[in-house]
């Protein structure tokens, strides 16, 4: 390795100006990768709400929709808006009041349980089918042109109008969340590095393996707006470790080798590679825990996050040293003393005092497993959204006017009798929280005769194979009473047709409930068995991974537990991601400890001593990794908007002091504590029959450098050795 880094430091500017070529079709790849704003598209799709909704579309011609109300307009201005929406590309057709009656008919002639679904004062409601699923290109842009459309006394709700809104605010937020990472992490490294150079170097380095991976995302098709936003973020805090590496040996190479940066940049690049390396692999290992869910979202972001430390590793031994080589005058004469650079004093406090810190270990442990176990899960994705959005303002209108927060749908076979058909819809009536339930045996059940009915209609609510049912939920969807509520109404449908089924928003989420609560167990195990194993074959010991293990753990338990203690909850996402993620990013601070300290060991230094030593050599590294992953997540997470990306950043720059402290505190009395455990369970973790074959491979060089000597010393005096059979000279 240290040729290969030879080469790239005398090729420095060659492999500059490729990186800077590799940029171009980056960025025209990023541009082509699709966003997926709508995270229920993630469920697996053998679930039964899934396939209801690809029905939807396949029998219907329908497969998302958008509440309109229309206020302080007369039934003619408002039947001409009607018709307006439905000249709109992809709307496929708009369900209001003049479906079913005259609108020359005066209002108090048409049955009040029908009128009161539809009118209610100055306001209207209407409901355009689009012709295209929910979060699709189509659908998305026949909203767009339905706001166009409208003025301002309408308002369009659903879900494909909020993910219109979210769409707006990701591409809104997005640069500021990057140019907040940035701007922290810059602080932070200025003040813990020793240049003023080296951090802005850091920062190029890890925009390059930024861009290489958010343009190669284009072979997965599309990502999700949740890893768009925070990929970049992510990338920059699990990756700065890697420059901070690569740095600190160059330095070290300089000194051994004067004068000679471009053979001190090849043993650096060596060195850091193979360091690098280790630490990568558990990072990677966390985020490919991801991609055992059967919510995709998890393969979505562990392949592209996984992919990410990637090409940090990549450009960390690439790009940096070619950079560090051009700018190595301006480093030089930019040198400052930095802010950690004694730290004995704590150090020798904390290790001296580490009975103290087990014992709070202990006690907070406990409490830390309750606070973790009982937090709050949320799974309203639209409920997290800010409230000044469009979309949500027009959702508040629709529920205060028409007592509406969320609509179902029921597909039934059509040949199901329609006076079973009635009695379903007028079950599904009755059930608390339901408004309304609006089918074409409802309409006929009004005493509309079914001839009186336009075909247009008939259309809107009846296929070749089913009939098609809206149920009005006063329940906002994951919501604890809307799901209790749709677990009553499939078991009505299902008494009517046991092959029907109810779709939707809040069915999704429902169906998500119990998909997420399974890909948790699995994440978790995943990533738990995943390190330990890579742990387990670094060390060569079984009981050294679980105490590695148990201390971030612990950080994780602790993190979530705040939420708790808080009142706070936390979404799905977060509490799925939170632990493979900082188990990943930061067991590698535990890592780093435990080799210096067997490296001590081995070199003949007691267990205290060892301890000592490693934790003083390698505070200053743990504390400056943790307070750079805090510094590009925390201030994403102060920003946003979108209440999912805040609190995974928040957890996640919580998570990484929290790691930080448990370390440098907890990890020092774990290590006394059960060093003689860990030395007794590892091959060779002392290193004493690694040293004893040195030995013996010493001796054989020795010994066969005697033999050399030997015949060199008969040669010289006229004389051959014997052949190897003792025959003599011939």
């Amino acid at each position: 390795m240290v040729k290969v880094g030879k080469w790239i430091a005398r090729h420095r500017i060659l492999i500059l100006i490729l990186a800077v070529i590799a940029l171009i079709p980056s960025v025209w790849g990023y541009e082509h990768t699709r966003t997926n704003y709508d995270l229920l598209t993630y469920l697996p799709e053998s679930l039964e709400t899934v396939k209801g909704q690809d029905i939807l579309v396949d029998e219907f011609g329908m497969g998302a929709y958008a509440q309109i109300v229309v206020e302080n307009k007369s039934l003619k201005q408002v039947q001409q808006i009607e018709k307006d929406i439905e000249a709109i590309p992809h709307v496929k057709s708009v369900l209001w009041y003049d479906d079913v009656a005259d609108i020359t008919l005066p209002l108090d002639m048409v049955p009040q349980d029908l009128r009161e679904k539809i009118i209610n004062g100055d306001a209207t409601m209407m409901l355009a089918l689009l012709d295209d699923s929910t979060s699709s290109d189509t659908s998305m842009t026949a909203v767009r042109q339905i706001r166009e459309t409208l003025d301002k006394d309408c308002s369009v709700s659903g879900m494909t109008a909020i993910l219109n809104d979210l769409s707006d605010l990701v591409d809104q937020e997005l640069p500021i969340y990057v140019s907040i990472a940035v701007i922290l992490s810059l602080v932070a490294m200025l003040l813990l590095t020793d240049s003023f150079a080296v951090p802005f170097l850091f920062l190029i380095d890890i925009a390059f393996a930024v861009v290489y991976n958010m343009g190669t995302n284009m072979m997965f098709g599309q990502i999700s707006y949740i890893t768009k936003a925070i990929a970049a973020v992510l990338q920059l805090a699990v990756t700065m470790d890697y420059s901070i590496f690569l740095v600190g040996s160059y330095k070290e190479n300089k000194e051994r080798f004067p004068g000679e940066n471009e053979r001190a940049m090849g043993h650096a690049i060596s060195n850091t590679f193979k360091s690098i390396i280790g630490s990568s692999v558990t990072t990677i290992a966390g985020f490919i825990a991801l991609c055992f869910m059967t919510f995709t979202l998890g393969l979505d972001m562990g392949l592209v996050m996984a992919k990410g430390v990637v090409f940090g590793v990549l450009t960390c031994v690439t790009v940096l040293p070619s950079l560090v080589l051009c700018c190595d005058k301006l480093i030089t004469k930019t040198t400052h003393r930095a802010l950690l650079n004694n730290l004995k004093k704590p150090s020798d406090f904390i290790t001296k005092h580490f009975p103290v810190w087990l014992v709070i270990f202990a006690v907070m442990f406990i409490s830390a497993i309750y606070g973790n176990n009982n937090v709050g899960v949320y799974y309203d994705m639209s409920g997290s959204l800010p409230g000044t959005l469009p979309s949500k303002q027009a959702a508040q209108k629709v529920e205060e006017d028409f007592g509406s927060s969320t609509l179902h749908m029921i597909l039934i076979d059509k040949s199901t009798p329609a006076k079973d058909q009635k009695s379903m819809l007028n079950e599904i009536d009755d059930v608390d929280g339901v408004n309304y339930c609006l089918g074409l045996q409802s309409i006929v059940g009004s005493d509309v005769p079914e001839s009186m009915i336009p075909s247009d209609v008939k259309d809107m609510l009846e296929s070749g194979n089913y009939s098609l049912a809206f149920v009005s939920s006063k329940y906002y969807a994951g919501s604890d009473e809307v799901n209790a509520q749709i677990d009553k109404i499939n078991e009505i449908l299902h008494k009517y047709d046991e092959g029907g089924m109810l779709i939707g928003e809040a069915p999704l989420t429902h169906d998500l409930v119990d998909v997420t609560n399974v890909d948790f167990r699995n994440v978790t195990s995943a990533s738990l068995i995943i390190i330990f194993i890579i742990i387990a074959f670094v060390y060569k010991s079984w009981t050294l991974p679980a105490i590695l293990e148990l201390v971030i753990e612990f950080a994780i338990l602790v993190n979530m537990a705040i939420e708790f203690y808080t009142g706070t909850k936390v979404s799905f996402i977060t509490s799925i991601i939170l632990g493979t993620v900082q188990m990943g990013s930061t067991v590698d601070y535990a890592i780093l400890m435990t080799s210096r300290y067997q490296k001590e060991r081995q070199r003949g230094h007691d267990r205290k001593e060892s301890v000592k030593i490693a934790h003083e050599a390698c505070m200053g590294s743990i504390i400056t990794s943790g307070i750079s992953f805090f510094a590009a997540t925390a201030g994403v997470a102060a920003y946003s908007d979108i209440d999912i990306i805040h609190s995974i950043c928040l957890m996640l720059a919580r998570g990484a002091l929290i790691s930080t402290v448990t370390v440098l505190f907890i990890l020092p009395g774990m290590l006394r504590l059960f060093g003689g455990i860990i030395e007794h369970t590892s091959y060779d973790f002392l290193g004493t029959k690694r040293a004893a074959r040195l030995e013996r491979a010493k001796a054989k060089f020795q010994e066969r450098r005697g033999g050399t000597a030997a015949t060199a010393a008969a040669v010289d005096g006229g004389t051959e050795p014997a052949d190897s059979t003792g025959s003599g000279n011939k």
